[in-house]
C-alpha cells in the first residue's frame, strides 16, 4: 500500500522532528515547512501569493497544521484535490472551514490540549505567564533599558509601580481571570472587568474559582464589573482577554484608547483583530498612552514593512512598544505533545480507526 504524503506546516522551531521520526523511519514521506506563507483569505494577499500557497500544499494527502498560523478557508481547501486528512493542534481551530472539508469527506482533527500549555494546579498557563511578562516589560522598561545599557547608555526613563493601581481586564474568561488573580495577589492591583455580557454574579463566581474572596474586608469586590467607559478611563493597565468573533473584531478602538490615562498600558495577547490595529497604531504614534504590548497581530507573521517594526517607539512623544512574535503558547513540552497526538491520529486514520479530538463543526 502506498503511504500518504505528509506536510507539516509552520513548525518554526522544528518541535515536530522527534514525534514524526516514528513515521519517517517507517517509510512515510514527511515534509516540514518552517515558514508561513501569506494567508489565502487575507484581503491584502495577492493572487500570486494565494497560488504559491496552493502550489506548496497541493501534492500532499495529509496536512498537519499549527493553530493560529495557516488558516484553511474553503477557497483554499477546495483547490487541494489530493487532501485526505487535515490535522491541527489544540481542541478547536476557528481558522479551518470544517464544514467545507466535511462536505468533501475529509476529516479534521485536533489535539486534546494536554502537555502543560493550559497550566497546572500549581501554576498558570503559558499565555497568562506571557501576558504578565509583557506587562512587567512595559512597566519596568525592560527591553528599552536592556538596549540602552548594551549600547553604552544608562538610565533614561522612570519605571511604573503597579502596587495599588487598577488592572482592567477586557474579558473575564479563563485567561482573564487567571491573569487578574496574579496581578491582584502578586502586585496588589485592584481588578475591574468588562465584557459585553459580563455580570457581577459571574465575576464573583470567577473570583471564587480562583480561590479568592468575593469581597475584601471593606466590602469592595475582588473582581469588580464596571461599564466599558469606566474600565478604559480608570485602569492603569488594560489587558485584552476575549475570543475573536465577528462581535469582538475591531472592538477596541480609538473611542476606548482616547479615554485611557496617558500613563496607562495596554496589552493584547488574545487575538490581533480584537483591537483596531490602524487606530491602535495611531494611538501609539501620537503617544496617547504610555505603553503598548503586543503578542498578536492582524496579519502573522508580521510583515517586514509593518510600522510596528519601527525602532523609534518611545521617542519624540511616541508610546513605548514591546512586541513579541505570538509566543504566548510556544513552549516545547505542550507543542511536542500535540505533534505526538497528530502522529497517533495519522496511524489511526491509516488503520480506519476513529480519530481523537475529531472536529464536528466550525468555530469556538
Amino acid at each position: 500500500m502506498t503511504l500518504p504524503t505528509i506536510a507539516i506546516l509552520d513548525d518554526y522551531q522544528e518541535f515536530s522532528k522527534a514525534p514524526f521520526e516514528r513515521l519517517r523511519s517507517s517509510g512515510y514521506q514527511v515534509t516540514t515547512f518552517k515558514d508561513t506563507l501569506l494567508p489565502y483569505n487575507h484581503p491584502d494577499t495577492p493572487q500570486d501569493a494565494k497560488d504559491a500557497l496552493v502550489n506548496r500544499l497541493e501534492p500532499f494527502n495529509i496536512i498537519c497544521s499549527m493553530r493560529e498560523r495557516t488558516p484553511f478557508p474553503a477557497e483554499l481547501t477546495n483547490r487541494l484535490p489530493n487532501l485526505k486528512l487535515l490535522l491541527t493542534t489544540g481542541p478547536r481551530n476557528a481558522a479551518i472551514d470544517v464544514q467545507a472539508l466535511q462536505a468533501r469527506g475529509i476529516p479534521v482533527a485536533g489535539s486534546s490540549g494536554s502537555g502543560g500549555g493550559r497550566g497546572t494546579p500549581s501554576g498558570p498557563d503559558s499565555t497568562t505567564q506571557h501576558t504578565v511578562a509583557l506587562i512587567l516589560a512595559l512597566a519596568r522598561n525592560i527591553p528599552q533599558d536592556d538596549a540602552t545599557v548594551k549600547s553604552g547608555g544608562w538610565q533614561t526613563k522612570d519605571a511604573i509601580g503597579l502596587a495599588g493601581k487598577i488592572f482592567g481586564t477586557v474579558g473575564l474568561g479563563r485567561l482573564g481571570a487567571t491573569t487578574s488573580r496574579i496581578m491582584h495577589l502578586a502586585f496588589g492591583m485592584r481588578v475591574i472587568a468588562w465584557s459585553t455580557n459580563l455580570t457581577q454574579d459571574a465575576a464573583d463566581e470567577k473570583a471564587k474559582a480562583m480561590g479568592l474572596p468575593i469581597e475584601d474586608e471593606t466590602g469592595a469586590k475582588t473582581f469588580k464589573v464596571v461599564a466599558r467607559d469606566e474600565l478604559f478611563s480608570t485602569a492603569d493597565v488594560v489587558s485584552i482577554h476575549l475570543v475573536l468573533s465577528e462581535r469582538s473584531r475591531g472592538l477596541v478602538g480609538m473611542g476606548d484608547l482616547g479615554k485611557m490615562k496617558k500613563s496607562a498600558l495596554l496589552v493584547n495577547t488574545s487575538r490581533g483583530p480584537i483591537a483596531n490595529e490602524a487606530e491602535l497604531l495611531e494611538a501609539g504614534k501620537r503617544g496617547l498612552i504610555r505603553g503598548i504590548g503586543l503578542d498578536v497581530y492582524g496579519l502573522e507573521p508580521l510583515p517586514q514593512d509593518s510600522e510596528w517594526r519601527s525602532t523609534k517607539w518611545g521617542e519624540e512623544g511616541r508610546s513605548s512598544v514591546v512586541l513579541t512574535p505570538h509566543m504566548g503558547y510556544v513552549e516545547a513540552e505542550p507543542i511536542t505533545a500535540w505533534y505526538g497526538e497528530q502522529v497517533e491520529n495519522i496511524l489511526r486514520w491509516q488503520k480506519g480507526e476513529a480519530l481523537t479530538t475529531l472536529f464536528k463543526d466550525n468555530g469556538y
